[in-house]
């Protein structure tokens, strides 16, 4: 498993991942006119501005209109254009759930669903805003691959391939500042999760906007503790990689899932799946949104209300590692 340095400094170079897709695929549309971006009254919010401005030809604006946006975009899929559906990703998979279980998946239309401001990132406007229910309601779906990026390069990699895929995708993007957890740019490959760290005593499998908070508690586990923790990044959850949590669970160490999702029927979930019909007995915790309706609150306060932050996992590593000295 190859492992990258993390200059920490870092963090002040990055930028929200939906600022790094939406500027990958307007250089990606310069070269190809097959290139299209569907949107409901998103344009802004998912900083397709330019995009618009320079591009106009390859955008269309369906409005607040989330079923009409996925049936438009599964049409043009279905004539052969390279077609991006972007819009909240509460209300793209909620409203138009139907419309991609039936136009884009069944009917086998490769069209890129992209859901911006996912999780909790619209913060304080409450639940209604809230996607914790994505991956779940997808992971249900025949036929749809599943990615929420952790940092700028996998987000703009993941934009190059979808470029270019034959079969529905769905990712989803955050509001928040990211740090570039890969310092040498090395490959990436859909349904192939990325070693951040590696360490002996305990693995972090996390995705999205909780890779960085999850690597930061473990330099504070192997500080104050002596802990090695690994942690991956599972940008992938459809598929998922499970040669790599079987290489991981194979020394019973313990293993924590960490994602900003409903602890229902998200990463963590499938994790468990596996490893529980593979006989794997490791301690096992996953940490997400609990199921109740979310305190209101920014981001990093509902993180922190929830135990996502650095402080948050960091308890929680150590809780397992206890309960497996426990045992044994």
């Amino acid at each position: 498993m190859g492992v990258d340095k993390i200059d920490l400094k870092k963090i002040k170079n990055g930028k929200a991942n939906q600022i790094v897709f939406s500027e990958t695929l307007e250089k990606l549309a310069s070269k190809d006119r097959d290139i299209i971006v569907v949107t409901s009254d998103s344009r802004g919010s998912g900083k397709l501005v330019s995009f618009g401005e320079n591009y106009p030809q390859q955008i269309v604006e369906v409005g607040i209109a989330e079923q009409n946006l996925v049936g438009v975009a599964a049409g043009l899929a279905s004539a052969g254009k390279k077609t991006f559906a972007i819009s909240p990703a509460c209300f793209l998979t909620a409203r138009a759930l139907e419309q991609i279980k039936n136009d884009v998946c069944y009917s086998d239309n490769p069209v890129i669903l992209v859901g911006i401001s996912a999780g909790v990132s619209y913060g304080a406007l409450g639940t209604t805003h809230h996607s914790l229910h994505d991956f779940a309601a997808l992971r249900a779906f025949n036929n749809i691959i599943i990615v929420a990026p952790a940092d700028n390069f996998e987000t703009e990699q993941v934009v190059r391939l979808a470029a270019t895929s034959k079969k529905p995708i769905y990712m989803r993007y955050g509001k928040k500042q990211m740090p570039l957890l890969n310092e040498n740019n090395t490959s990436f490959e859909l349904g192939k999760g990325r070693v951040i760290s590696e360490g002996q005593d305990l693995t972090i499998i996390a995705n999205g906007e909780t890779v960085y908070p999850a690597y930061l508690a473990t330099k504070k586990l192997e500080i104050e503790k002596g802990l090695k923790v690994t942690v991956v990044s599972m940008h992938t959850i459809k598929p998922l990689d499970t040669a790599l949590i079987k290489k991981l669970a194979s020394n019973g160490k313990p293993i924590l899932t960490v994602e900003e999702h409903m602890v229902n029927g998200g990463l963590g979930e499938a994790c468990a799946s596996y490893l529980m019909q593979n006989g794997f007995t490791n301690p096992f915790k996953i940490m997400g949104i609990p199921d109740e309706y979310t305190v209101t609150g920014s981001q990093i306060e509902i993180f922190n209300h929830y135990g996502l932050s650095e402080e948050g996992i960091y308890n929680a590593c150590i809780a397992l590692n206890d309960r497996q000295n426990n045992t044994n």
